[in-house]
This record gives structure tokens, sequence and C-alpha cells, in this order.
């Protein structure tokens, strides 16, 4: 999971302006292809909305309809973002009511995130290839459900093993719901205010995160009524599957307004005549895999070190346990609220291999500032903050700028494989380093991660600007880019027009 579910995360045309499909020639870089919208306008055959359905909450071709649906892709993960911190937030009631130890705890999150080294990719390639994004939303969004009521029921019934089998049904279809939640904004959002969703997203992922461990105590304590106590650690568990039922709904809901999108504006999807291979892996450009290290040694100098931050920040600094909890959280809370405004800042300047640069820098030193220095921890951990959530609004849209459409789903499924197996291993690694060496020696370590995001950047930015340069473009220079490179496609085939006109109209 991206720390939870991924995490979560753009090119500024009109959404009329023609996209080149696949490689584009003389560039090195290949750049997605969003689903294109005909124009209608031009041909004289726009279909006309009247009565409910031309009001502007209705009619897909406004920013209205647009930003609405964004409430539903929005909260499609929010129950998946809750249920997968429950263990967590009642870590000490599921130790003493299940009768385990803390390495059985600790398999509730193992057994999520080892299959998703796999399942990951797995799933993106079903949504790109089998099931289509609606579909595929809402069948990963019913198993989530289902997962967290096996989950309630191994409670409620006094048997672990239950719990973990949900875990692991959990993990099976966690991660590619946030796939498909990452497919959706790139379909919807590409070239208009897709970093900006971005961050949105990551906003709620905090916010579900947040919102568990606010809640699940007070609910353990409401519903404790019970002989037997195991029984309040299921219903407590059973309260918190109905946050998944929500997404369920929005998964539903989002699905037909998808539908309706599509067949208003008669959307040219890349699936036409492109058939999604698993080995098409083997031909996603350099840049994505650049992209793909990139997120795996800059997160694990997140989340593993959130994870150790507590003990570290009590040792060094000499604080208590609930100032350190509140220091620890300072990433977390900040990225909640400031990450949309990062994705729209990166919306409205473009660039977004500078910004990624700038935000590695900056949690570099952030990382230098702690492990060097006795200021205030509140002050380094508030600057990674506001870099994680730069970093995150940068980084996960580039995506859509290098993979054709139709291999999304397989391309942010394989990012967060990668990401997955990274964390997984480092964060074991992180964990020995802290017991055979200390503090100093661990932040030592995440510094070199970052060194190597630093590295990987700067060879990006080299291989971006030896082709195009499209990744540093201002929005109103990638709008231009795709302009002429429309005039030229009509030139080399004058019947192209034509030809799309004629499907249209069939």
């Amino acid at each position: 999971m991206v720390e939870s579910n991924s995490d979560n995360e753009g090119k500024s045309f009109e959404s009329g302006a023609p996209i080149p499909q696949g490689h584009i020639e003389g560039a090195n870089i290949s750049h997605g292809e969003p689903i294109e919208e005909v124009d209608h306008a031009s041909e004289g055959s726009e279909p006309e909305l009247t009565g409910c359905g031309g009001s502007a909450c209705c009619d897909p071709r406004q920013p209205t309809y647009r930003f609405s649906s964004l409430i539903f892709m929005c909260l499609l993960g929010f129950g998946s973002y809750f249920c997968y911190d429950s263990p967590a937030s009642l870590q000490d009631q599921i130790k003493d009511d299940m009768g385990v130890n803390t390495v059985q705890f600790a398999s509730l999150y193992s057994l999520y995130s080892w299959p998703n080294v796999v399942l990951s990719f797995v799933g993106g390639f079903l949504i790109d290839r089998v099931f289509g994004i609606r579909m595929g939303a809402i069948l990963f969004s019913s198993i989530v459900t289902v997962s967290q009521f096996v989950y309630a029921i191994g409670a409620f019934v006094n048997q672990f093993w239950i719990m973990q089998l949900g875990r692991f049904i959990f993990g099976v279809g966690g991660e590619s719901l946030a796939v498909a939640q990452n497919t959706y904004a790139v379909s919807w959002f590409k070239g208009k205010e897709l970093n900006a969703v971005f961050g949105l997203t990551l906003s709620m992922a905090r916010v579900g995160s947040t919102v568990n461990f606010l809640l699940m105590g007070p609910i353990y304590a409401a519903v404790d009524v019970f002989d037997e106590e195991y029984k309040a650690l299921g219903v407590s568990a059973l309260v918190a599957s109905s946050t998944c039922i929500i997404s369920l709904l929005c998964a539903i809901i989002l699905g037909i307004l998808d539908k309706r999108r599509s067949s208003v504006l008669r959307l040219n999807t890349a699936e036409s005549g492109e058939k999604v291979k698993i080995t098409d892996v083997l031909t996603f450009p350099l840049s994505f895999w650049l992209i793909s290290v990139i997120c795996v040694t800059y997160y694990v100098a997140v989340f593993p070190f959130i994870g150790l931050a507590k003990v570290f920040f009590m040792r060094k600094f000499d604080f208590n346990e609930s100032q350190a909890n509140g220091v620890s959280s300072v990433v977390y809370i900040l990225s909640a609220v400031v990450s949309p405004l990062m994705g729209l800042l990166v919306d409205i300047t473009g660039r977004n291999i500078f910004w990624v640069f700038f935000a590695v820098l900056v949690s570099l030193g952030s990382h230098a500032v702690l492990a060097f220095t006795f200021l205030n921890p509140f002050v380094a951990m508030s600057i990674l903050g506001l870099a994680y959530s730069l970093l995150a609004s940068s980084l996960w849209p580039m995506v859509s700028l290098v993979i054709p459409e139709h291999q999304l789903g397989s391309a942010y499924g394989m990012m967060q494989s990668i990401q997955n197996l990274g964390l997984a291993l480092i964060s074991m690694l992180a964990g020995l380093i802290v017991d055979k060496k200390g503090y100093l020696l661990v932040e030592m370590f995440y510094m070199v991660w970052l060194c190597v995001a630093l590295a990987s950047t700067a060879v990006i930015w080299v291989v971006d600007n030896s082709g195009d340069g499209y990744l540093m473009m201002s929005p109103a220079k990638r709008k231009a880019f795709h302009a002429d490179l429309e005039k030229k496609k009509v030139n080399k085939d004058p019947t192209a027009k034509v030809n799309e006109a004629y499907d249209a109209n069939e």
C-alpha cells in the first residue's frame, strides 16, 4: 500500500484537443494519450441535451458534472483507506482480546502487503484488458467490502485465522482499487486539473487514516457490552465495514456517470484497435522505470521513517510519548491539508520534473536536519510534510504523460507493485539497522535512498531534455505541442479527419 493504499497521483490542453497515438515520431518519450473527445460541434452532430439532462450537473460537457463526479472518485477509496489502519488503531485490544503476540498482530499487515508485490500489477492489467475501469472499480470495491466483513466475523467468533484471511482478501482488492482510482482520475482530468486531483485523493487517504484513529477507539468502547470482549472487537470491525459499503456505492454511481460521459461525449477510447498484453510492460519507456525508482526510493524515506520516528524523537529529543506521536503525525496532517494546493501549483506551472527534483532535495535537507542537529523536529517534519505533498502531486500524474491511455492500469499497477516490494524489503532492513546500529545510522540510510531518488530525477530530466522536453513544458507549451503534432498528422494523412468524422457519425 502506498502507506495505506497507495497512494497514490499534467498536461494542459483543451478537452477537444487531438492527441497523438502511441510513440511520437522523433521523440524519446512516449506520451500517454488520454481518451479523445471528438469535436462534434464542428461536424454539426453534437448531441442536444434537454430537460434535466441538459442542466450543468447532468451535462458531461460542463465542468460542474466533472467536479460533481470528483466527489465519488475521492470517496471510492475512502473505505479502503479507513479499514487499512483498523488493526493499528485497536492494536492493544486485538492483542488482548484475541490472545495474539506482536508477530501475529503484524501478520495482519504483512498478509496485505506481500501478495501485492504481484497482485497490484495483475489488477492493473485486468482493468486494462479484461474488466475495464468501471467494472474493475466495482469488482475490487466489492472484494474490499467482503474482506472487511470476513475480518469482522473472524473477530466476532474469536478465530484469528479468519481475521488473517480477511486481511489477505483485503489486499487482493485494496491496491487494485487504488489503481482503478488513479486510472479514473487520468481519464477524467488529464489535461485539466489532474495534479490537483491526485493531491485531493492523497488528502482523502490521509483523512481516512486519521478518522479511523479518531473513531475506532471510541466505537470499541461504546460496543464493549459483551461478556466476551472479542465480540466487541468484531462489532467494531463490522461498523468500520460501513465505510466500504459507501465506497462500493460510489463505485457504482461513478460507473454510471462515466458511462453517460462516454456516451454523450462519444469518446474514442484508446482500447479500440489496441489489445493490451501482459508483455507490454517490457515496452514501457525508460522514463516510466525512472519514475518507479523515484517513487520507491523516496517513499522508503517517509513511511518506514514515520513508523520508527516515535522512539527516535523520544530518545534524541527527550520527548514523552504524546509529544513524539504529535510530531510523527505532522507529515500526514499537513499532506491532508496542502496536497490539493500543491497539485494546483503543478497544474498551473507544469514542469513536473522540476517539482519532483525540488521535493526530493527539500526532503533530503529535512532528514539531514533531523540527523545532525537538535533543532525542534517539528520544523523538519513540517517541511518534510510539504515536500511529500508536492512530490506525490507531481510524480504520480507523470505516469500518464509517458504511458498510453490503454496501458495506464498496467503501468500504475506495476508502479505500486515495485513500491510494495521496496517498502517491504527496506522497512525490514531499516529495522535491523536500528537494532544493530541505532537511529543516527538509519537516518543516514534514508538519506542514501533520497540521494538515489535525486539522481534518478536528474537522469529522467536529461532523458526528457534529449527528446522534446515534454515533461518540463508549461501547460501552454504542451497545448501548442499537441496542436503542432495534430497539424503534422493531418498533413501526413489528409483523410484522417474525414474518416474520424465518418466513424463518429456511424
